[in-house]
């Protein structure tokens, strides 16, 4: 796991992070540090909160209470400051969110261009250069709806590595996929995770977990029930609730 030291401040913290839809309590006190470097696998049954923790670090959905800080700039009410988080965040979606009617090259120089402010020719050369990273240069000039679901979501994290993100998102990145495809997406996540991004991964791919992660958070009910390192979450699980569910996953 990569060393945080007493100089370097988390590269996520949250602190007492509290969210409600309507009556429904669905982060409740949710204390996370992240440090730079460090990969985190979030998993638990479904409607426990895991989405709409890694959503609320960049204000896809909103907390009500409690402080989230990314890369020292604290998540307020300041549209300023959720634009600079956005800026250092990359997020890979379940869907793959493409726009079906621009290219691929289109898709990942879009953002580059009205946001960054690179022009066209140097969005184009960092676009195909996450191409080839992510194994699909060759798909740059074709439209969403002619490639496979694993190569969409491929696309989909070129295009977030476009923006230079310091922290990677995923929400259930392969869960959308036919299972012959997980493979390739998994093998790009991993490729990604050994150049030392920081990473948080919503997922019940607990091969992914075993090989890529620095730590394992189980959730349930709206709480963080156990963080711990692979081996030790696997091998030796702290709390009757994820033995429950490590069981139903694994056999």
């Amino acid at each position: 796991m990569p060393a945080l030291t007493s100089h370097e401040p988390p590269s996520v913290e949250m602190t007492g992070v509290q969210k409600w839809f309507g009556a429904f309590h669905v982060l409740q006190d949710i204390d996370l540090a992240v440090r730079r470097g460090e990969r985190i696998v979030i998993c638990g049954p479904s409607g426990s909160g895991k989405s709409t923790l890694i959503r609320c670090i960049n204000r896809l959905e909103e907390h009500q209470q409690g402080r989230i800080v990314v890369d020292g700039v604290e998540l307020g009410r300041d549209l300023k400051q959720v634009d600079a988080i956005r800026r250092r965040t990359g997020m890979v979606f379940q869907h793959f969110n493409l726009f079906p009617h621009l290219t691929v090259l289109e898709n990942c120089t879009l953002a580059p261009i009205w946001v960054a402010g690179l022009s066209r020719r140097e969005a184009a050369e960092r676009a195909l250069h996450y191409l080839e990273r992510v194994r699909i240069p060759d798909q740059a000039q074709k439209y969403p709806g002619q490639l496979s679901g694993g190569q969409q979501q491929r696309v989909a994290i070129a295009r977030s590595l476009c923006m230079s993100p310091g922290i990677m998102l995923f929400d259930e990145p392969t869960s959308a996929l036919d299972p012959e495809m997980v493979r390739e997406v998994l093998d790009t996540m991993v490729a990604l995770a050994a150049e030392g991004m920081t990473m948080l991964v919503v997922t019940h791919e607990m091969g992914f977990a075993r090989q890529v992660a620095d730590r394992v958070i189980f959730m349930d009910g709206g709480r963080i029930v156990e963080t711990n390192a692979p081996d030790a979450f696997f091998s030796a699980p702290q709390h009757k609730r994820t033995r429950r569910f490590l069981q139903q996953i694994l056999h």
